[in-house]
């Protein structure tokens, strides 16, 4: 998930002012946002933390975006109480700290999340969102559990030994034209395998001219020229889910 010359690009972007309108709560052995609809829903998604971890609050506007749209939303500690990747941390230790937070690697938390959704939220129907380290960690778990009904995907490093063809259910995967992480010949590598092997729906979508964390880590506001951008991948993420949820 690196390269040399710069372990990763995943400045903070713009970090929001924002308090949040869900709550925390105790999962098994970690923690969790947790963030409902108005009405009762048994519609629930997963949404799966950048390198900033589960208390970055862009992450949670992701988490109370979903939930105004009808889903309960749970963005839980995938870290497992380990630190989040600080802005202030050493790039050159990058490797390091991500060899004991592996996106791969993360099914206890998984199961007991969805255990949690379906037990105590009622939830029947699920879906998964991730950003970055996140969007590995969709790959991972969209080829593992089949209850996953829908999978999104946003700039998931794609390494071009993983061979992410065994999708089980629909995902959609959302690339930045300009994301120094993500080089488009890895994009491409990965639709073509899609395209050979895969069985299920997908798609594979990159926005002109956007940078790595565009969707959740630019604001409208203070980037108008990304703005239609941003717009688009969010109202895309949601359209995914309604489709296949």
């Amino acid at each position: 998930m690196a390269n040399e010359s710069r372990p990763c690009p995943c400045d903070i972007g713009d970090r929001f002012d924002y308090g949040g309108r869900g709550q925390e709560v105790q999962v098994e052995h970690i923690k969790a946002y947790v963030s409902k609809p108005p009405a009762s829903t048994d519609k629930a998604v997963v949404v799966i933390h950048d390198i900033f971890g589960w208390q970055l609050p862009n992450t949670r506007y992701m988490a109370d975006m979903l939930a105004a749209n009808g889903y309960i939303a749970i963005c839980p500690d995938f870290f497992a109480g380990k630190e989040a990747w600080k802005p202030s941390d050493d790039w050159s230790k990058f490797d390091d700290w991500l060899k004991n937070r592996d996106p791969r690697k993360i099914n206890k938390e998984a199961d007991a999340v969805l255990k949690y959704l379906k037990e105590q939220c009622g939830a029947k129907k699920l879906g998964v969102v991730g950003f970055c380290w996140g969007g590995v960690a969709v790959c991972h778990l969209m080829m593992t559990y089949p209850e996953l009904k829908a999978g999104v995907s946003l700039y998931g490093q794609i390494k071009e030994s993983d061979d992410i063809s065994n999708l089980l259910n629909p995902t959609l995967f959302i690339f930045a034209e300009k994301d120094d992480f993500i080089p488009l010949h890895q994009v491409t590598l990965l639709e073509q395998k899609l395209k050979k092997n895969c069985k299920v729906d997908y798609e594979v979508k990159i926005y002109p001219r956007q940078t790595h964390g565009f969707v959740h880590r630019r604001r409208e506001d203070i980037n108008p020229q990304d703005k239609p951008y941003i717009e688009e991948g969010r109202k895309d993420m949601i359209n995914w889910l309604n489709k296949y949820i």
